[in-house]
């Protein structure tokens, strides 16, 4: 499919990213502000969210705002005081891009480092439920909402030795089609799930040290399904996964 997006595709949207100061996450936070959107950096280096909240700044588009959390460690409670501030600040929640997640080591589960196992599940599954169902009620503020969820190769079909990587993706895709089963007929927000494909991150240079990273694409190229998902165009697509190689 071939999408461009409008200019103000996203004007007056209120969108939270997470992951958002590094690889794809960095990069859709800056688009979807291009096109008129309030981004919500979350991340866990507030140095890198202010980098990328100044980049915004300067190139005119409107302020962000900025969500220091450790993933790895955030409690409940945390996440209720942020979506208590999106409430009074902004009103309501119009998208949340699920981005971020740790790969873990590559490793045989019979030998998996059990506290790195619980760490990654962790940041890739339970956070993600835990973001999922505290924002909900921001979320059904919107008259249109976007939940995205970024999964994997290793999510639709896990491969040996990607141990709770693959295992945390393939849960999360389950829990993503739950949520737009749930919410289809209850609610304007429509879920759906990203998979990235070969993309070229530090993550990716981690799971492939002798990869040419020339040969991948670069995030930048992955945008225009992000805009198509998260903006109204997209309205009715429900409990969809998109490949980006294929879309």
């Amino acid at each position: 499919m071939l999408y461009e997006a409008p200019a103000e595709l996203l004007t007056n949207k209120i969108l939270l990213v997470t992951g958002a100061g590094d690889g794809i996450g960095r990069v859709a936070a800056r688009t979807y502000a291009a096109h008129g959107a309030t981004v919500i950096l979350l991340g866990k280096t507030t140095a890198k969210l202010e980098a990328v909240y100044d980049e915004i700044v300067a190139a005119g588009h409107p302020e962000p705002g900025i969500a220091p959390m450790d993933l790895a460690n955030v409690e409940p409670q945390a996440i209720q005081e942020l979506a208590e501030v999106i409430e009074q600040q902004y009103g309501r929640l119009d998208g949340l891009l699920h981005n971020a997640s740790i790969l873990g080591d590559r490793a045989p589960l019979e030998h998996y480092d059990l506290n790195l196992w619980s760490r990654v599940i962790q940041v890739n599954l339970n956070a993600v439920f835990m973001l999922t169902r505290i924002l909900l009620p921001a979320l059904r503020q919107s008259a249109q909402a976007s939940l995205l969820f970024t999964s994997s190769s290793v999510g639709a079909t896990p491969r040996a030795y990607w141990g709770p990587y693959a295992v945390s993706k393939y849960g999360m895709e389950g829990m993503a089609k739950l949520f737009a089963e749930e919410l289809e007929n209850t609610s304007n927000i429509r879920v759906n799930i990203i998979n990235p494909g070969a993309t070229r991150t530090r993550m990716r240079a981690a799971a492939y040290p002798n990869e040419n990273p020339a040969t991948v694409k670069v995030p930048e190229d992955l945008m225009p399904l992000y805009l198509y998902l998260m903006g109204d165009d997209s309205a009715g697509v429900n409990g969809k996964t998109f490949n980006a190689n294929s879309w």
